[in-house]
């Protein structure tokens, strides 16, 4: 009877029913159901060990960092920096709409911190400029998935949580897969420029005004070296490398760019505390909901019914890219890492697939299924911070999103895109 668990998920989540409760209530009512009470104790009991983990320390401060760098102004910065570099380009302000998302995922890791931060100042200089709102909005929302790709990523701290692999192979094996992203959208964007004749966002800076913006945002840009160079050094472990970003960014806000007030503190501890309590929740039910996952056997059963399609590990990467891009449309990309990454990881380690490679398959495809209709979560936060309806940035964001599915093929069929970094650092054979 178990083996209904998933279809009543998803019929929960159709009428309605927040992801934390669906993935409760539908193991829950099925243990009920099929007289398994004992293990309704243990379904909740793994709500709260779920999130009782040191790695997963590492999500609210790399939040908390973000947030703290949107306050103090340094996403500002980040744009301005853009700004100076590819402003002069036609469609210029797309463009540095896609390359602050690059630089801002070195800060928070997050697309939905993206979304709001970068959203909320260049949504409306791309309208003003002519622009319009249902394309300023899709560019924003598509050019967040970077966020969760480009280390650090919260992401990659939950896969590797569950699947017992390294944080920092996972960190480097998306730096490449993230600028990918990146310059694809760059690249569709400059075809849409030419086509559609989009305005040029300034004039050329001069390379006096570029050193300028340079050093403006030198200690943003600091960031990410300071987190990876100390997890690749060996000085602290990602967890502790999210706690020095926090610290880092207090003090280049407090004390550096003098642009954070102490008095600003508590609502920024209180936004990072919410966002991060509804992430741990979300992964703690996922837990919980791996739990019935084991009791019912699916993980052999799926396991059987994949290899029983065909034993070529280049097609089933193509039906499980599919499968995945589904599953992005309507489910969260952390539980659905942990929901599906036990039961697909070992059946393409055991087909020859690297377990990096296939983390990074994994997360970039569920990461870009925040950003496809009907429930990716960053349309619903670009339309929130544009005013535009989710329609609308749905059907505007289609070519970028075709963009986003062409690097997801590639990613899958040329491992060495993921797999050079972590391999000439030692992180991964």
């Amino acid at each position: 009877m178990l083996v209904w668990f998933l279809p009543l998920f998803l019929l929960f989540l159709l009428i309605g029913l927040p992801v934390f409760f669906g993935l409760l209530a539908a193991p829950g009512l099925l243990l009920y159901l099929n007289g398994q009470e004992k293990d309704i104790t243990l379904l909740y009991r793994n709500v709260y060990n779920g999130m009782d983990s040191f790695p997963l320390m590492a999500i609210p401060f790399f939040m908390l960092a973000g947030e703290l760098m949107n306050r103090g102004g340094i996403t500002m910065r980040l744009v301005e920096f853009s700004q100076a570099m590819m402003g002069h380009f036609r469609g210029g302000l797309a463009h540095v709409n896609i390359l602050s998302s690059m630089l801002f995922a070195g800060l928070s890791g997050s697309a939905v911190a993206d979304t709001s931060a970068l959203g909320s100042m260049l949504i409306p200089a791309m309208e003003k400029q002519g622009y319009s709102r249902k394309f300023a909005a899709a560019i924003t929302a598509a050019s967040s998935v970077i966020g969760p790709i480009i280390p650090p990523s919260g992401i990659m701290i939950i896969y590797a949580y569950v699947m017992g692999e390294s944080v920092a192979a996972l960190f480097l094996a998306g730096i490449v897969p993230g600028v990918m992203v990146g310059l694809g959208l760059m690249f569709m964007v400059k075809i849409m420029a030419d086509k559609y004749d989009f305005p040029v966002a300034t004039k050329k800076h001069t390379w006096g005004e570029r050193g300028q913006a340079s050093l403006k945002a030198f200690f943003p840009l600091l960031t990410p070296v300071i987190i990876l160079g100390g997890i690749l050094a060996g000085v602290f472990t990602p967890t502790e490398a999210a706690a020095v970003a926090v610290a880092y960014a207090l003090f280049i806000g407090l004390f550096v760019m003098r642009s954070l007030k102490l008095s600003e503190l508590p609502d920024v501890l209180g936004r990072a505390g919410l966002t991060s309590a509804v992430v741990l929740l979300l992964v703690g039910a996922a837990m919980a909901f791996k739990t019935v996952v084991s009791l019912s056997h699916a993980p052999e059963a799926m396991a059987e019914f994949v290899l029983a399609l065909t034993s070529n590990p280049l097609i089933l990467l193509f039906l499980i890219n599919l499968l995945l891009f589904a599953v992005g449309m309507f489910l969260d990309a952390g539980p659905a890492i942990i929901i599906l990454g036990p039961i697909l990881g070992p059946i393409f380690v055991s087909l020859g697939v690297d377990p990096i490679h296939f983390a990074i398959i994994m997360s970039v495809n569920l990461t870009v299924g925040l950003a496809t209709p009907p429930m990716g979560l960053v349309l619903f936060v670009a339309s929130s911070v544009s005013g535009e309806r989710v329609e609308a940035i749905s059907k505007a964001i289609l070519p970028f999103l075709a963009v986003e599915i062409v690097v997801i093929f590639l990613i899958t069929y040329i491992p060495a895109i993921s797999m050079t970094i972590p391999r000439l650092t030692g992180f991964a054979n």
